[in-house]
C-alpha cells in the first residue's frame, strides 16, 4: 500500500473535493448507481438536471422497475447512449426480482446485473458498502498512470489488467467504510478537476511531490493508448408526415441500432427510397427542409428532413402510428428529432 497516496487523497477529498453533488454524501446504492450510469460519457452539469428528473419520477428501484420502458426512455431523451437507459430499466427489474429490491453489496455480484461493468460495480461497492475494490474509469486511469509513471499502452488488455492490479494494491487498508468512500471519490475528483487531460493544475495537486509524470515534466503523455476510434459519416433521410390535425407519424426504432427503442420519424438511406415509400400518398407535396448534422460518439449523422402534409390521418404502409402532441410528450424521442418537431409545434412538457 502507498500510505502517501491514500492519506493525501482521503484528506484532499474531505477538504477540497466535490462534496455538493446531489448523489454524494449518501450510501444509498440506488442514487449512486443511477449517477454512475448517467455519468458514463456525460458531463456532470448535464447529469445533474436529468438526475433530479429521474428521482422525481422514479424515487426508488422498485418504482423504476415497475415503470414502462417508454417512460424511462422519455426522461432519458437527450442524454444519448440509449442502451444505458434500457439496461438501467432491466437492472432495476433484476434487483427487484433476484435481490428483493436490495442492491447486492459486493462488486462481484453487482457485475452480474445488466449495464454494470467492473468499474461501476466497484464504485457502488466502495462508496456505499466500503468494499476494498478499485475503480478504473477514465479520470482514475489518468491520475494513476501519471502518479506511477505507468507508460505501457492501455490499448493492450494485458497492460490494462496490470494497471487494475496496481490500482487494487494501492487501496486503503483500514477504516474501509470511511476511507474507501473518500479515496474512491477523491480519485475521481482529482481526475475531473485537477489532473485533467489538458493543462492539468499540477501545482494544486496533493500528489505532485511524488508524481512520476510531473517529475519527468511529461504529464500530458499519460495515459498512453494508441488505438484511436475511427469516425464515420452517414446520410439519413427523415420522412416527416403531418396530418391535417397536427399529428405526426412515428415508429419505434429496432434494437440494436441507432436510437434503439426510441420513437422516430421513419428513416431512409436515400431520398429515392423515401419517395418510393410515399408514392401512394403523392409526392408532389414533398418539401425538402434544411439538412443538419448530428454528432454521435463514433459517427456524424447528416439528417435530411422531408415534410409531407396529409389530409386526415390515413392508414400508411409504414411501420408506426399517428401521435398527437400530447402523446409525443410522453414518449422517448432522439434529441435531434425532438428539436426538429419543436421548430413548428412545441411539445407540451418536453424537456
Amino acid at each position: 500500500m502507498d500510505d502517501f497516496l491514500t492519506t493525501e487523497v482521503v484528506r484532499w477529498q474531505a477538504h477540497f473535493g466535490r462534496n455538493d453533488l446531489p448523489w454524494q454524501n449518501t450510501r444509498d446504492p440506488y442514487r449512486v448507481w443511477l449517477s454512475e450510469i448517467m455519468l458514463q460519457q456525460t458531463q456532470v452539469v448535464t447529469v445533474q438536471a436529468y438526475f433530479a428528473l429521474f428521482l422525481a419520477r422514479f424515487a426508488d428501484v422498485r418504482t423504476l422497475a415497475q415503470a414502462p420502458l417508454d417512460d424511462v426512455l422519455h426522461l432519458w431523451a437527450g442524454l444519448g447512449y440509449y442502451s444505458r437507459a434500457r439496461n438501467l430499466h432491466r437492472c432495476a427489474q433484476d434487483v427487484v426480482r433476484v435481490y428483493g429490491g436490495e442492491f447486492p453489496q459486493s462488486a462481484q455480484q453487482l457485475q452480474t446485473l445488466p449495464g454494470i461493468g467492473r468499474s461501476t460495480a466497484a464504485a457502488i461497492a466502495a462508496l456505499c458498502f466500503g468494499e476494498r475494490v478499485a475503480i478504473l474509469d477514465g479520470n482514475v486511469k489518468r491520475v494513476l498512470t501519471r502518479y506511477l509513471g505507468f507508460a505501457d499502452d492501455l490499448a493492450l488488455a494485458t497492460h490494462e489488467r496490470r494497471l487494475w492490479d496496481q490500482a487494487t494494491a494501492l487501496l486503503p487498508q483500514g477504516n474501509l467504510l470511511y476511507n474507501m468512500a473518500r479515496y474512491t471519490q477523491g480519485m475521481m475528483d482529482l481526475g475531473a478537476t485537477l489532473c485533467t487531460s489538458k493543462k492539468p493544475a499540477c501545482s494544486a495537486c496533493p500528489l505532485s511531490e511524488r508524481c512520476v509524470a510531473y517529475a519527468m515534466d511529461a504529464v500530458e503523455k499519460f495515459p498512453l493508448k494508441t488505438r484511436k476510434l475511427k469516425r464515420s459519416a452517414e446520410s439519413i433521410w427523415l420522412l416527416w408526415l403531418v396530418s391535417s390535425d397536427g399529428a405526426v407519424w412515428l415508429s419505434q426504432r429496432p434494437t440494436p441500432g441507432v436510437w434503439a427503442g426510441l420513437y422516430c420519424l421513419p428513416l431512409f438511406e436515400a431520398r429515392q427510397v423515401l419517395l418510393a415509400a410515399v408514392e401512394q400518398q403523392g409526392a408532389d407535396g414533398l418539401q425538402d427542409l434544411p439538412s443538419f448534422k448530428h454528432v454521435l460518439t463514433h459517427k456524424d449523422l447528416y439528417l435530411h428532413p422531408v415534410l409531407l402534409k396529409l389530409h386526415g390521418r390515413p392508414a400508411l404502409a409504414l411501420d408506426g402510428q399517428w401521435f398527437g402532441a400530447a402523446q409525443i410528450a410522453k414518449i422517448g424521442l432522439p434529441a435531434p428529432i425532438k428539436k426538429l418537431l419543436q421548430r413548428t409545434q412545441p411539445i407540451p412538457g418536453a424537456v
